[in-house]
């Protein structure tokens, strides 16, 4: 409720309509049930916050004269300012907790105590989903600023993959970052984008293309594949991507990845996450109409893909370099099982979480000096770009099937956190989550209208070709019909709005007398 009211509130400029935003999110609502029930006092204050909020904001009156209610508005009046503050504070407050720092410099400053403990860093420049150019622009000004602190406050490692690195995302790059926009999208990104890869190679640091959207996937690869194909990056292996194991295609944009180290002759690192957009994905397929979605429904087959990925990560030590992000220690123990001897991977975690999960960890690595390295993913940003990110961290980590959530829990089973996610799944039925409809199936008594993938180049060239065969197979020609027969009037072209140049047919105008006859 915080966050979303958090968010709704940076959208809204004035006051008077932040406080009605405020009394109608916050007012009438049960925040007694909640007070008492986790064992985090930051939300048991945040429920108690909540829940004096909503005596104090109550519904308006209706204009009858009520003492009670004047009094009421009195208070409301009083009160919403400090809700309002309050808010913001509490925004901040877990802003301190999951972000790094404000600017590039502050994340570094902080990021020394645990350089020193041995830790690499990986930061991200908060900000995505650019809307013009000229926001595309400051992002991509902010990660070269952020490459060149870098490059002046962290000593040379030995090795390309002990340095610090950089993530970025596309949306931040290009405010039309979407398929249908490729033909556009992807030479005005590529330039701009390689000057700062380059620089990022110059420093002698890393640059991973962060996840997106599995509608973005296609597009995201074409710009990765073109990026390592382009001179001042050909050879280089600091080049990395980030792959979602939710995504039904990680397992096969794995292989996809492999052969690309192969054909442009060099090492890709590779992020391995479990995905931070699955509520949205859910959401989109089924506004969209689609077949089915493109990711698992059941969090189980998300973990027994992820084990998947990781063991054909580790089969390719000569042409990946794999970076397995997990709060799990399920996981981690599975990677560590798999890898065996091999160390030429990482760990990554999130800053603000795990950090007992890789204490415990390097605890046990240390006295024999082996063990992976451990990578922070250290977002960096101020308050207006953090939420869009705080959100997913909340939404991840909130979810009952979260390791995170449920090793906060006493009561929770050990023996059920630690079970083997491919047994489990093997045993589950039916396969998807039976709570989760496909999106044809989502309204009772009533299928679902549906959609095109677009986004899909399958189903979007079997789309354009019947297109084009249409406009192609005749010639056009809409004239006015009465009683079933069309009458000849003159003719003028008809022009493709999407491309003026092209003349898609002709139509002749029907005259007052036609109108007449078909009244008559």
């Amino acid at each position: 409720m915080l966050m979303c009211l958090a968010e709704a509130l940076l959208r809204v400029p004035d006051a008077e309509t932040q406080d009605r935003l405020i009394r109608d999110k916050l007012a009438g609502r049960d925040w007694e049930r909640h007070l008492g029930h986790s064992s985090s006092a930051f939300v048991n204050a945040s429920t108690y916050a909540l829940m004096l909020s909503g005596h104090v904001i109550g519904p308006q009156d209706t204009g009858r004269w009520d003492p009670e209610g004047i009094w009421r508005r009195l208070v409301v009046r009083l009160g919403e300012p400090v809700i309002r503050q309050a808010v913001a504070a509490a925004v901040r407050l877990l802003g301190r907790h999951f972000v790094l720092g404000r600017t590039i410099e502050e994340a570094l400053r902080e990021s020394r105590p645990l350089e020193r403990e041995g830790y690499r860093f990986s930061y991200d420049m908060l900000g995505e989903a650019a809307v013009t150019r000229s926001d595309a622009k400051r992002y991509l000004e902010r990660y070269r600023d952020a490459v060149r602190a870098i490059m002046k406050s962290s000593p040379r490692a030995p090795s390309l993959f002990e340095r610090p690195g950089i993530s970025v995302k596309l949306t931040a790059l290009h405010p039309r970052f979407e398929d249908a926009k490729r033909h556009t999208a992807l030479p005005e990104l590529l330039p701009s984008l390689t000057r700062l890869a380059g620089e990022a190679r110059a420093a002698n640091l890393t640059l991973t293309v962060d996840a997106e959207e599995s509608e973005r996937l296609d597009l995201m690869l074409d710009v990765f594949e073109a990026l390592g194909e382009e001179e001042p990056l050909q050879g280089w292996d600091g080049l990395g991507i980030a792959v979602q194991s939710y995504q039904k295609r990680a397992l096969p944009l794995i292989a996809w990845l492999v052969d690309l180290a192969h054909r442009q002759n060099r090492m890709i690192p590779v992020r391995l996450v479990k995905g931070a957009y699955w509520d949205s994905e859910i959401k989109r397929g089924q506004e969209q109409g689609l077949a089915d979605y493109p990711v698992f429904t059941r969090k189980v087959s998300t973990d027994a893909s992820y084990l998947a990925c990781a063991r054909a990560l580790l089969a390719s030590p000569h042409a990946i370099y794999p970076q397995f992000a997990t709060h799990n220690a399920h996981t981690l123990s599975a990677v560590e099982a798999f890898a065996g001897k091999n160390r030429r991977f990482e760990y990554q975690r999130l800053h603000g979480m795990g950090e007992a999960l890789y204490e415990l960890y390097g605890e046990a690595v240390r006295p024999s000096r082996v063990g992976a390295g451990t990578r922070i993913y250290a977002p960096v940003g101020s308050h207006e770009d953090l939420l869009a990110y705080l959100v997913r961290r909340l939404l991840e980590n909130g979810a009952n099937t979260s390791f995170v959530n449920r090793l906060a829990n006493d009561e929770a089973p050990v023996d059920e956190m630690i079970a083997d996610p491919v047994a489990r799944l093997a045993a589950a039925e039916p396969k998807r989550n039976p709570r989760i409809a496909k999106p044809e199936a989502i309204f009772p008594g009533r299928r679902n209208s549906s959609g095109l993938a677009l986004n899909d180049r399958n189903e979007a060239s079997r789309l354009i070709a019947a297109m084009r065969w249409t406009l192609g197979s005749q010639e056009h020609v809409a004239l006015p019909i009465i009683d079933g027969e069309a009458r000849e009037r003159p003719v003028t072209s008809v022009l493709d709005p999407s491309d003026r140049r092209r003349k898609i047919g002709e139509t002749g105008e029907a005259t007052d007398d036609d109108v007449a006859d078909a009244l008559g």
